[in-house]
């Protein structure tokens, strides 16, 4: 009896001028290279046909100055595979896309019979305007998430996972972290070991949570200190607290370092830069437990001590807040 591969899963990504020619690019590649592995280890047809489309088809200019060939939309409907993944990228011309009728429509109709639809980066406003993210928790941009939220109060916009899945609809944060919702996906299709291979080939983690932050603590409190204490009078104090992780680091300490009552206090750095002090407390001890996590092999229980936590449940239910998984699971998926 003849053995047959089962039919190759229609991948669609759908560029515009402007968009982000990595948005488009990463996410491609780890389907082209978990094409290439299937071919060279079981000598498998392709698991997946990769088309990039546009509105009006032919070339279209990236962000970066590179043009990309692009299928016409309209003629996708002439073949018959049906779309299975549909992915719509992001970048600066999202937002010139997204007035774009036709091409909301399309996406609209096209998200809906698709065994799956996802956005990357900012791609998730083209996606939000089909209103079929309404009432979903969805990723962007960490720099785009308040705007998102703005224009589509209707959504629950979360600054810092990697990726988030919800039902069918799958969304991602900035640029690369296209690629991890791309391995995401093959995982799901064809298994984590086929996955791992895939991210070996491309250089790149074997595998991020989807919980897991954006950029580090330490960088989000430099940034927002910067762009909104133009004294820097709170960036002192971070570098002080990130000095002091093992101390007092309670809100009346923090208060007289910085020469305020603790009512003010409170008040003006939650002002100034959109977290409590708890929470960047918590923040910055776990960022300092990552790096011992990744960096030593020093016992958990030790690093829950010298970054402050105190004790090994205390730095559990941090991580598990904070990153989506315990420090071992972190340690087993990041140390060097």
């Amino acid at each position: 009896m003849t053995r047959t591969n089962p039919p190759a899963r229609l991948v669609v990504t759908v560029a515009y001028d402007d968009a982000l020619l990595l948005d488009v690019a990463g996410p491609l590649q780890a389907f082209a290279t978990a094409n290439d592995i299937l071919a060279e280890e079981t000598n498998s047809a392709a698991a997946y046909r990769l088309v990039v489309a546009s509105r009006r088809g032919g070339l279209v200019r990236a962000a970066s100055g590179l043009s990309v060939m692009t299928t016409r939309l309209a003629d996708l409907g002439r073949s018959r595979m049906p779309i299975d993944t549909l992915i719509i990228a992001g970048g600066p011309g999202v937002h010139a896309a997204t007035a774009d009728g036709p091409l909301v429509a399309w996406i609209a109709r096209a998200a809906q019979k698709a065994r799956r639809a996802c956005s990357v980066c900012t791609g998730a406003f083209l996606l939000a305007a089909t209103g079929l993210l309404d009432g979903r928790r969805v990723a962007t941009h960490w720099r785009s998430a308040a705007r998102l939220q703005a224009r589509h109060p209707a959504l629950r916009v979360d600054p810092d996972p990697i990726y988030i899945r919800e039902g069918k609809l799958w969304t991602s944060a900035g640029v690369t972290a296209g690629i991890d919702l791309a391995l995401a996906l093959i995982e799901a299709d064809l298994g984590r070991r086929l996955a791992m291979e895939v991210a070996r080939r491309l250089v790149v983690f074997l595998k991020r949570p989807g919980g897991q932050a954006q950029f580090s603590a330490p960088l989000d409190a430099q940034m927002r200190a910067a762009e909104s204490d133009a004294e820097g009078r709170f960036a002192a104090l971070h570098a002080w607290m990130a000095e002091n992780l093992t101390g007092d680091l309670r809100v009346e300490r923090l208060a007289a370092r910085a020469g305020m009552s603790p009512r003010s206090f409170a008040r003006v750095y939650a002002a100034r830069t959109g977290t409590t002090p708890a929470r960047r407390v918590e923040m910055l001890r776990v960022e300092a437990a990552r790096r011992a996590l990744e960096e030593t092999r020093a016992p958990v229980k030790r690093i829950a001590h010298r970054c402050g936590f105190g004790d090994e449940e205390r730095m559990r239910r941090a991580f598990l807040r904070r990153l989506g998984v315990n420090p071992l699971e972190y340690r087993r998926r990041f140390a060097a």
